[in-house]
This record gives C-alpha cells, sequence and structure tokens, in this order.
C-alpha cells in the first residue's frame, strides 16, 4: 500500500476510482479525512501515463495533447510547447467570479477530481497525481469563485483555480491564511507540479466541482427527509390528526417503496401517541348525528391533503432522492475527462465525458422535491395559524391576549415568503444552454449552478420547515404535551431547549436560525433515532 497522507493508513479514506460514495463525501469532507491509493491503483495512474508517451512518440494526434483546445482546436501543436500549451489552459478558463466556494465544497471536488484521476484512464503522471493528494491531505484550500461554469467541458474554471494554486499560483486558504498559491505549497514543503502533455487538461476537464457540491447536497437533503418524517408526526399530533391513513396495510396496496417507507415510518413513531386521534372516536362520534336528514357535523372523518397526503407526497421525494443519488455515485466514480488514454484497448478516445447533463438533471429534480416539501409544510403551517382548520388550537397559536398580541403570524410571513421564493428558482437549469467557444461548445449543462440553486432551495426549505417545527410544538403545549409519543417528546424536548413557550410576542430570527442548525445538521434526526432505532429512508 501507498500514501502521501499524514497520519495512518487505517485513518485514511483509500480511492479506487470505483468505491466512493456520496456518504464515504460527507464524511470525508467534514471530518478532514487523509486520502490515500494502493500500489494497483498507482500501477494504473502510471500504465496510463505511458501509454500516452507512446501515442506521442508513435505521432498521433489527440486533442490537447498535440493539438490545441476549445475554439483553437484545429490548430497542431509542436512538442515543445506542450508545457506552455498546458500552463496557458489553466490560465485562460480560470476566469470565475463572485463569492468563493465553502471549504467542504473546496474539499469535495478535489476529492471527486482524485477519484476520478485514481481509474487510471486521464494519463496525468503519478508525480503530479501524488501532489495534488498531498495537496489535499496537507488542508491547502484554493479559493474558487462560485460562479463562471457552463458544466460542459465540465467545470473549468473552478478545476483551473485548483490546478493553478498546485502549480505554485492563484491563492488558497492554509492554516487559517488566505495565501499566494505559492507560498501555501512552500509552508506545507510540497513543490509545485510541472505540466507535460495533457496534464492541465485532466485536472480541469470534468465535473467535479458539481459532483463534489451534489454528494453533500444529496445527503443533508436524505436527513432533512427523514427529520421531517418526525416533524410531521409532531404537527400532526398538534393538528390532532387521525393516525389510521398512515397504516402501512393500505399502502402495500399502491407499490410506490418510497410512499410505503414514509407511511411505516411515521405509523411507527405515532404508535404510543395518546394525541393522535384513533379514527374510531370519530366514526362513534359521527354515528350520533345520523338523522334522516342531511347532518354538518364539526368532526369530519377525513383530514385535509397535507395531513392525509404526506405518505403520497413525501414517497416520490424519497424515490427521487434515491435515484438521484445513485446518479451522483455513478459520476463520482466515472472517467469524466477527454480525452481518456485507456490501457485495456491500447487505445485513445476523444469522447464527451466531461459534459454535466447528468448531475446538472438530477440537481433540478433536487430542486423540484425541495420546492414541494416547502409547498407541505406552508400548506401544514397555514393549519396551525387557521382557528377554522386546526381542530380548534387558538389562531395563530395564540392563546394569550390574542388580538393585543399577533401570536406567530409574523412567523408566517417568513415561510410564506421563502415557499414562493423557492417556486420562483425551481425553473429548470439543465434546459438554459446557450452556446459558447465559437459554436464548438454549442451544448452545455449548467450543472454547476444547478447544484448551486438546490442548495440555496435547500436552506429555504430549512427554514420553513424550522418553523413548522416551532409550530408543532406550540400547538403540543396548548393541547398538553404529556400526551405526546415517545419519538416526539423527544423532538419536544429538543425545541424547548432552543425555544420557550411563546405567550409573549417576540422576535422569531435567533430561535429559527437554532431550530434550522438543528435540522440541517442532523442533531435533532440522531437524538430520535438514540430512542426509537434508526429510521429507514
Amino acid at each position: 500500500m501507498t500514501s502521501t497522507s499524514m497520519g495512518t493508513l487505517e485513518d485514511c479514506l483509500y480511492l479506487d476510482g470505483n468505491n466512493l460514495s456520496t456518504l464515504k463525501v460527507y464524511d470525508a469532507v467534514r471530518n478532514s479525512t487523509k486520502l490515500a491509493i494502493s500500489e494497483s491503483v498507482e500501477f494504473r495512474i502510471k500504465s496510463s501515463h505511458q501509454l500516452l508517451n507512446k501515442f506521442i512518440k508513435d505521432n498521433r494526434i489527440i486533442y490537447g495533447v498535440n493539438t490545441s483546445m476549445g475554439g483553437f482546436v484545429n490548430w497542431l501543436i509542436p512538442g515543445e510547447y506542450a508545457q506552455e500549451l498546458q500552463e496557458n489552459l489553466i490560465s485562460a478558463v480560470a476566469t470565475n467570479v463572485g463569492p468563493h466556494l465553502e471549504d467542504r465544497v473546496v474539499r469535495a471536488t478535489m476529492l471527486a477530481r482524485l477519484n476520478s484521476l485514481s481509474r487510471g484512464s486521464s494519463a496525468i503522471s503519478l508525480e503530479n497525481f501524488n501532489k495534488l493528494l498531498e495537496i489535499y491531505n496537507a488542508g491547502i484550500l484554493p479559493c474558487i469563485p462560485s460562479k463562471g461554469s457552463l458544466g460542459a467541458s465540465g467545470d473549468l474554471g473552478p478545476l483551473a483555480c485548483i490546478a493553478l494554486v498546485a502549480t505554485g499560483k492563484w491563492k488558497a486558504k492554509y492554516e487559517g491564511e488566505t495565501l499566494p498559491g505559492k507560498i501555501a505549497l512552500e509552508r506545507a514543503g510540497i513543490e509545485p507540479m510541472i505540466l507535460s502533455y495533457k496534464e492541465g487538461l485532466s485536472l480541469i476537464n470534468g465535473t467535479s466541482a458539481m459532483v463534489g457540491l451534489a454528494s453533500i447536497l444529496i445527503e443533508e437533503a436524505i436527513t432533512l427527509i427523514k427529520t421531517y418524517d418526525v416533524i410531521s408526526c409532531l404537527s400532526f399530533e398538534g393538528l390532532k390528526v387521525k393516525k389510521k391513513p398512515f397504516n402501512p396495510i393500505v399502502h402495500r396496496q399502491k407499490p410506490h417503496p418510497g410512499q410505503l417507507q414514509t407511511a411505516e415510518n411515521i405509523w411507527n413513531l405515532l404508535e404510543d401517541s395518546l394525541m393522535a386521534v384513533d379514527e374510531k372516536s370519530i366514526e362513534r362520534e359521527l354515528q350520533k348525528y345520523q338523522k334522516s336528514t342531511p347532518t354538518a357535523t364539526e368532526s369530519p372523518i377525513e383530514d385535509a391533503y397535507s395531513i392525509r397526503c404526506t405518505p403520497q407526497i413525501i414517497g416520490p421525494i424519497r424515490d427521487s432522492l434515491k435515484s438521484i443519488r445513485s446518479i451522483i455515485k455513478n459520476e463520482l466514480n466515472s472517467s469524466n475527462d477527454n480525452p481518456l488514454v485507456l490501457c485495456e484497448a491500447n487505445d485513445v478516445f476523444h469522447n464527451g465525458h466531461f459534459h454535466g447533463q447528468y448531475i446538472s438533471m438530477a440537481m433540478d429534480h433536487l430542486a423540484i422535491s425541495l420546492t414541494t416539501l416547502s409547498n407541505l409544510s406552508d400548506r401544514r403551517i397555514d393549519r396551525f395559524m387557521d382557528k377554522h382548520n386546526s381542530n380548534n388550537l387558538p389562531a395563530f397559536l395564540c392563546l394569550e391576549k390574542p388580538g393585543i398580541r399577533l401570536g406567530l403570524m409574523g412567523g408566517q410571513f417568513m415561510a410564506t415568503s421563502l415557499t414562493a421564493e423557492n417556486r420562483s428558482l425551481c425553473t429548470p437549469l439543465s434546459i438554459q444552454s446557450l452556446t459558447s467557444t465559437g459554436d464548438f461548445q454549442d451544448i452545455v449543462s449548467l450543472g454547476l449552478i444547478a447544484a448551486r440553486r438546490a442548495k440555496e432551495l435547500y436552506d429555504n426549505t430549512a427554514y420553513v420547515i424550522a418553523f413548522e417545527l416551532l409550530c408543532g410544538a406550540q400547538a403540543a403545549e396548548i393541547r398538553g404535551d404529556k400526551d405526546l409519543s415517545s419519538a416526539t417528546r423527544c423532538v419536544f424536548d429538543q425545541v424547548r431547549q432552543i425555544v420557550p413557550y411563546l405567550s409573549t410576542d417576540q422576535c422569531l430570527t435567533d430561535y429559527l436560525e437554532n431550530l434550522a442548525n438543528l435540522i440541517k445538521t442532523g442533531e435533532l434526526l440522531k437524538k430520535v433515532e438514540e430512542i426509537v432505532g434508526e429510521l429507514s429512508f
């Protein structure tokens, strides 16, 4: 085994280009896990590089090796310009602008690029691969402006920022400082890369920025959905809804796995609840009203769609997230640059693997899922606010001094605003292609934009469901929280550590920020699962 990491080999995540998962990426960038490769991966990387050198000696015409690139694809470039061509490439495309990507996204981007290169199809030298590995393990984080990637030919601009730092240029964060790339490398004891044939292209021509961000997002979204199962149960108790529609028996009649899983989670979480309503008791009450003429009652036999159809709404989100996760995993474990030098075929292949349409469309589907979730939460919030739809809760959950006080009215302003914002953001980005590069890149994916947009939707949605969580706790206490289930009691107690019972009007902003953080970090879900066991996804 070989490694350029700091620490023991057992502490490392081994990359082989085939077995990286989104969860491994998420955990690695969160925990600053060191990376390593095996001798067999070393052999693959060296073999591809050696095969490229053979093709160069055989005078093969290869894109980005002895031709120029992009709109200058028709230019043949003599071998003595190899280093200059590669250095010019990374300098020319490093044109992103705007706020920098957050540190964990930079780490995920570098990890994804290293995993792709470890497949041994990109013809980078082992020496330069190991330098990139050392840069990652040293904790050097290139500064990557977030805006400007077309997503084909891959994330050129973001990855070029990494390549520039690797060659001693641009700027990077290291040990708490932002430094020139050359200084960061010197302090870490790493010599700058010297690029040869195709190596600049190997470093930047791929989907690694969009797939790095997507890997983090999908794991966060999965945690969000599992957490929402729990929040839903507290809302259901606060609104005194009927439990029977969540019985898994009926959901087996519609064979969508996500729907059944959602119903099973809710059914199990409400198992010992005394606040959720037994439908039979409603039926017995309604039988008293039966007369020879039509009679209106105050207790309908069914709840509204935002309650009763929860498995049918969250189910498709669950199934979609599973598909998205699979797509991201496939992209993580792909050779996604051009050309590829394949030893098993003893040939070089010009291709379009850098195109990010898979990730772009997956992020559009994630955007739809998150917007759907915020729509659902917004409707439940409205039921909490409306005394006519809440099973006798006070308007705006304002029990004390209504009219003099406004209760939780202001919180609904925020939730409705962000839900509307999510809808406005949900226009698909994967179809927004514009031609570029002298009509050479004539259809592009905009995958990184789609991933960035999904991140914004995720943050908005967390705030919306944080307010629903606040409402659920307020409603439960108004009714008498002693009747909560074991699971929702745990949720209620966590909320009460952050937000008191609101008998006075006050600014909710800090409460909502802290509740959103409780949801996004997974802490709320973790404590519930310590009681009921891990929820299935």
